[in-house]
């Protein structure tokens, strides 16, 4: 069971993330025009195994866009100390415990379903069935700090198979329910749909000028990744 302390500052910290959190400045051009991509997304000779979480693909990308905020566990407001932007961080503060989820205060904070308890806090959605699962895997496989070649298939660019995936994963922890930051609402596929039509998805993956860099305090989408919006967005982002 988590702490006591822990619980009792997680609490104190919910009202503060009304407040501060990832703020995204949605004004700038309405010109998609054509990909910048970076090099975020992982970049090892080592081949990905299916069989493996990867920190750096899968869990770190989850922690920055859920937890990792303005007034939360970002490196400037470091709530109770915790800080959850690096794997160094993330071990460094105490909550996991290698091995074991049911003894890591990170894995029993965010299936806890007392609201008072839960991170991310309410009004913040909780993480999803899946997102829970990779970090438990990843504390039973020791938590190590694995990174593998890109997990990205350029060739895969459908809503439901890529598009949905990597905007929940690194996106709608700040643009999700009533506490949707600037007011952008990405947990539907329409509320995605309109942030393309108007492009400022675009411009905000590629940190186009004008426009808040995303994800919030993370890595820059990978070329790949950037791909499959690319080619998704010329389809006509149909909800397939």
């Amino acid at each position: 069971m988590a702490t006591t302390y822990l619980k009792v500052m997680l609490f104190l910290s919910a009202s503060l993330l009304l407040v501060v959190s990832c703020k995204h400045r949605i004004d700038g051009i309405n010109d998609p025009g054509n990909s910048d991509p970076g090099n975020g997304g992982g970049g090892s000779a080592v081949p990905c195994d299916p069989n493996k979480i990867y920190f750096q693909q899968q869990v770190l990308p989850i922690l920055v866009s859920n937890c990792a905020l303005g007034g939360c566990h970002d490196d400037a407001s470091h709530q109770d100390g915790i800080i959850l932007t690096s794997y160094e961080k993330v071990m460094a503060s105490g909550i996991v415990s290698p091995g074991n989820p049911g003894s890591s205060d990170l894995y029993e904070v965010i299936v806890d379903t007392d609201p008072g308890d839960r991170m991310p806090p309410p009004p913040r959605n909780p993480l999803t069935q899946s997102q829970t699962q990779i970090i438990r895997q990843w504390i039973q496989q020791g938590a190590p700090n694995l990174v593998c070649q890109s997990m990205c298939d350029s060739n895969s660019f459908t809503y439901s198979g890529a598009i949905r995936t990597l905007i929940t994963n690194k996106c709608q922890g700040c643009h999700s329910g009533t506490a949707a930051q600037g007011g952008i609402d990405l947990s539907t596929y329409n509320g995605i749909k309109a942030k393309i039509t108007d492009s400022r998805l675009w411009g905000s993956i590629n940190h186009h000028a004008g426009f808040s860099p995303m994800p919030k305090n993370g890595a820059k989408l990978s070329d790949c990744e950037i791909t499959q919006f690319k080619k998704w967005i010329e389809a006509g982002s149909p909800n397939n």
